[in-house]
């Protein structure tokens, strides 16, 4: 896992999660409180609401990205632009500032301007976004989206999401997103709970990862909570983000975020690095299909991820004849039964607990309801 630099704030495993505040210069943006038109009062929110809660980040969007709305042009984009200058002007606190846009014409004004960083909700849709950034030097946080314009996140399938975050490449300062929320009618929550439970997964490219996750629907719905009501299972959601390999939370609360990611940081997987001539690192890995993603970034044969992966399985009231026929499959199959008085513990990757059950012979109808439950739970 490569650290971006982002304006001097380093962020990958190595590093603190970071805290992405938003301040908004659009009038349609949903989300009031952060809403500012003013420079001067917009200053006064960010240094004391962002920045002095501990937003790391300060995350300005030009427009709001509801799929309901028209799309601003770049030429509107740079109009509200110098509302956005001149809070970087006003501001007291020190943090890196991103702007938030689609066009590779206001990434360059901003960063020309005084902006630290980009945040690209289209996702180099714009193919002229990563060189803009490369020449500026400029982190970029890249949002999964098809190849258009108008249609930011507007992808629904998890593998393709995965897919849509390679168009037009990477920099070397790319933070992915893997573009959380309602960007399509066809979205489902059950697609952004599908994305989360496998964030993981998105680690295989080799970049860190931005969440985007405050407040979101598909985390409402879990405990039928309004906008309003949402901060609990928001910050429930951030340290999970975080332990599994999260490293920026975007945000309306920014204080309250900080202490949740802060709490996912300390009990999430300590990752083993060694920098020597030889570079090691610990890859967190829990699934056959995580492990398949970082085969394809290293080049390698994808069908070796059922033998990256070792899953564990508490067998309990297996019969004498039951245990004495795995005790006799399972070294065959390269799968370890380690048995005790009061139950037994099976062991193995996917691929060998899949041949255990066409090895062991002569298995009552409860073992093979039993290793037939194994095998689906390693799918």
């Amino acid at each position: 896992m490569r650290t971006v630099d982002a304006a001097g704030l380093e962020i990958g495993d190595d590093h603190p999660p970071r805290i992405m505040g938003v301040l908004n210069v659009s009038k349609e943006s949903p989300y009031k409180p952060s809403v500012f038109n003013d420079p001067s009062e917009a200053a006064e929110y960010v240094d004391r609401e962002l920045i002095d809660e501990g937003a790391d980040i300060v995350d300005i969007g030009l427009e709001s990205a509801n799929k309901r709305l028209d799309v601003l042009s770049a030429e509107d984009e740079l109009d509200r632009l110098d509302t956005a200058l001149s809070v970087l002007d006003s501001v007291s606190g020190d943090a890196v500032f991103s702007i938030e846009t689609r066009y590779h014409e206001v990434a360059e004004a901003a960063l020309d301007g005084g902006f630290d960083m980009v945040n690209d909700i289209c996702g180099f849709a714009d193919p002229v976004m990563p060189r803009v950034c490369e020449e500026f030097d400029a982190a970029v946080a890249k949002m999964a989206s098809p190849p258009d314009l108008t249609r930011p996140g507007a992808i629904e399938e998890v593998d393709d999401i995965y897919d849509a975050l390679e168009l037009n490449g990477f920099t070397d300062k790319t933070i992915l997103d893997p573009a959380f929320g309602g960007w399509s009618e066809a979205k489902t929550l059950e697609h952004d709970r599908e994305t989360f439970d496998r964030l993981r997964e998105f680690r295989g490219y080799g970049y860190p990862i931005l969440v985007s996750i405050n407040r979101k629907n598909f985390l409402r719905d879990v405990a039928g909570r309004s906008t309003e009501e949402a901060l609990p299972v928001s910050l429930a959601a951030t340290s999970m983000a975080v332990e599994r390999g999260a490293h920026v939370v975007r945000t309306h609360d920014v204080k309250e975020t900080r202490d949740a990611a802060l709490i996912g940081h300390e009990f999430e997987r300590r990752r083993v690095r060694d920098p020597g001539d030889v570079s090691v690192e610990e890859l967190d890995v829990t699934t056959t299909g995580e492990a398949a993603r970082h085969l394809d970034r290293v080049g390698a044969n994808r069908d070796l991820a059922a033998e990256s992966v070792m899953r564990v399985f508490e067998l309990e009231g297996l019969g004498a004849d039951d245990r004495e026929a795995l005790e006799a499959a399972a070294g065959d199959a390269g799968a370890v039964l380690a048995a005790g008085d009061t139950g037994a513990l099976l062991v193995g990757t996917p691929a060998a607990l899949a041949r255990l059950s066409t090895l062991v012979t002569d298995a009552s109808d409860a073992l093979e309801a039993a290793l037939e439950t194994v095998e689906r739970a390693t799918r």
